[in-house]
């Protein structure tokens, strides 16, 4: 079942079933380069990762399998995460490289943050990427964050930016 829609993609939850592009999407070292995140070491291990995702089941909402509408294809993932332990929304994305500076990025976070505001009642979302990934900055810059702070992502310089749901904003 599709959770949203956008021009050319079709947005859905993740499953076990989407292992093995899960590992080939990590498997990229330039994928993972500014994320932080490490390779899965198998097919199985991925599998075991998306069996075990409980965001959906939890919140509503997670990071979603992007679709291509006409191929369905999976482009790569791209959603929302809560973590409690900062209390905050965040938004999140990821691509396979041949999909890179085609707008898949902006187009599927712009559409996973207006469904934050208006499905789950979000107030506020944020995005974070290394100082170095200047492709991810542009596109928190595009679909309307804005610079709030600097922090420490896995020992390099990082960056915050926030957007806020008008709905709630005093």
């Amino acid at each position: 079942m599709y959770i949203l829609e956008t021009l050319r993609f079709l947005l859905r939850e993740t499953s076990a079933n989407d292992a093995e592009q899960a590992y080939l999407l990590n498997s990229d070292e330039e994928v993972l380069r500014y994320t932080g995140d490490k390779a899965f070491d198998s097919i199985d291990q991925a599998r075991i990762f998306l069996a075990s995702y409980d965001h959906f089941k939890n919140y509503g909402f997670g990071r979603w399998a992007v679709i291509d509408k006409n191929t369905k294809v999976f482009c790569g993932w791209c959603g929302l995460k809560y973590s409690s332990d900062k209390n905050e929304y965040d938004i999140g994305f990821r691509f396979f490289k041949k999909y890179w500076n085609m707008g898949y990025a902006t187009e599927t976070a712009a559409a996973c943050i207006k469904l934050g505001f208006e499905k789950f009642g979000i107030q506020e979302i944020v995005g974070r990427a290394m100082v170095k990934n200047k492709a991810s900055i542009r596109v928190l810059e595009k679909i309307g964050l804005v610079y709030n702070s600097e922090f420490d992502f896995d020992g390099e310089p990082g960056l915050i930016y926030k957007i806020k749901n008008q709905k709630y904003d005093n």
